[in-house]
């Protein structure tokens, strides 16, 4: 059990620290396509472009582990 949550762990700050440097890649998370709705008090924001992008990439990855 010990284990597993020290994988988890470790896991986690691995994904954190990719998304810190992928926030500093200039229009990434701001792609065409990404939903942005900005009203006078309320903000809402889904990027649903940057989601497929990234479910591609790590699609890939993993069916590279895998083979």
């Amino acid at each position: 059990m010990g284990r597993m949550l020290v994988g988890i762990g470790l896991l986690i700050v691995l994904i954190g620290g990719i998304l810190l440097l992928l926030e500093r890649i200039p229009g990434f998370g701001r792609l065409p396509g990404d939903i942005i709705i900005e009203r006078k008090n309320f903000a809402f924001y889904f990027p649903l472009t940057t989601c497929i992008l990234v479910s591609i990439v790590l699609s890939f990855f993993l069916w590279l582990f895998r083979r």
